[in-house]
């Protein structure tokens, strides 16, 4: 395993206007924090400690999640920060030219994550991306789409190339909201074998925007998320 994070100083996260709890404001003196609101943010300070920790915590249990389930895939995770810090929060997975998986992070989300769970599930479910071969399947599907997309153009007398396209992204897209529900169960698993809290982690969907039900959205509802979530950690 490989960590990039050489960049990732106090002062890089310090633009992402993060605050410890207890920092002193010229604010109004804060109400009670009511159920729905989310957690303060942490320092950025905070927020690089909690990173280092979850990488150190969870990607040797990726790792072995990804030698039991996929024995036949590089399971050798490099993890690294986009250093780009206009940004927003966002982590991301894919391969480098020799086929080692790469989990990728934003300085946003990791100043964004209020703890270490969130971070711990937001990883386990980009590993989880990479065991299950989503962008491999999802590939194949969207070269299904545009086959069958083609076809049913020519059928009716429309453009082959329009149907190709329209027939690839609706395959890629309708797929990737199951690859995104079986993302966060296998990361479920993974952040709670790692010592991580994934019910408490996946509270990270309700700061995000709901995609809601979209014919073409690559998202399934926040609250499906949350929920299979919830359902895999009581099961475990």
């Amino acid at each position: 395993m490989r960590l990039m994070l050489s960049f990732i100083a106090a002062a890089a996260l310090g633009a992402c206007t993060v605050e410890t709890a207890d920092t002193p404001t010229s604010q109004p003196a804060p109400q009670e924090p009511k159920a729905t609101q989310s957690p303060p943010q942490v320092s950025s300070r905070t927020a690089v400690s909690n990173f280092r920790a979850v990488v150190a915590q969870v990607e040797p249990v990726a790792e072995r999640e990804c030698r039991a389930r996929a024995p036949d895939l590089n399971c050798d995770f490099k993890i690294i920060v986009d250093e780009r810090t206009n940004q927003p929060p966002n982590a991301f997975q894919t391969l480098d030219k020799s086929g080692r998986p790469i989990l990728g992070f934003t300085i946003a989300l990791i100043a964004d994550a209020r703890n270490r769970d969130e971070v711990a599930f937001v990883m386990g479910h980009e590993a989880a991306h990479h065991i299950s071969k989503h962008l491999a399947k999802q590939q194949q599907t969207a070269i299904g789409g545009a086959i069958i997309g083609g076809i049913i153009a020519a059928s009716v007398g429309l453009d082959v190339n329009a149907g190709q396209q329209l027939g690839g992204t609706v395959g890629a897209r309708a797929y990737s909201k199951n690859n995104e529900l079986e993302a966060d169960a296998l990361g479920t698993v993974i952040a709670k074998r790692a010592g991580y809290d994934p019910v408490r982690g996946a509270q990270f969907f309700t700061r995000i925007p709901d995609p809601g039900d979209r014919f073409l959205g690559t998202h399934p509802p926040n609250a499906s998320r949350i929920e299979t979530v919830r359902k895999v950690n009581s099961q475990l």
